[in-house]
């Protein structure tokens, strides 16, 4: 990603950063180091980058249909999700649910992983809907797909969540 970088002497304390097609455009104070704008500008790259990538993950996959065809299949539409996104943040853990809200968030890691631990993931967390533990209930629901256990060990060897519980 190109940079461009436009000092002004009006800015006292403030930077901005927008992208313009393909460079990043910076304005920042004239009196600012070179040494923490350097710090400033890898961030702003970084989040730019992640914006760029969940978006385009958002292109490639449309969590919510491939959700909600889950959840007709494996659950008889009786979930009810509020929101299934990809998020950049997350990157000790491959999802999260909350069981309250209906909200689900899917790290943008598995979204470059095959389609079938995709599922794995996505029922994983749909399944904590019903059952917001790992009690042998939710290992019951989880068993109805049959490649749980081919996508546990995917995702082994791709690295273990913080909780070492997939």
């Amino acid at each position: 990603m190109e940079v461009k970088i436009i000092r002004s002497s009006r800015r006292r304390r403030t930077i901005s950063a927008r992208l313009v097609k393909d460079m990043l455009l910076i304005q920042a104070p004239a009196l600012l180091s070179q040494e923490r704008l350097d710090k400033i500008v890898t961030g702003f790259k970084l989040k730019f980058e992640k914006k760029r990538l969940k978006e385009e993950l958002d292109r490639k996959d449309d969590l919510a249909d491939i959700a909600g065809r889950l959840n007709q299949k494996y659950f008889g539409n009786k979930l009810k999700i509020n929101s299934i996104k990809y998020v950049t943040t997350q990157n000790c853990k491959f999802g999260c649910c909350n069981y309250r809200t209906g909200e689900i968030r899917i790290s943008h890691k598995i979204g470059f992983m095959p389609t079938w631990v995709r599922e794995y993931v996505l029922i994983h967390e749909m399944a904590h809907l019903i059952e917001p533990n790992h009690s042998k209930a939710f290992w019951d629901i989880l068993s109805c797909y049959k490649l749980s256990e081919r996508a546990k060990g995917y995702l082994m060897a791709a690295g273990l969540n913080s909780e070492g519980v997939i």
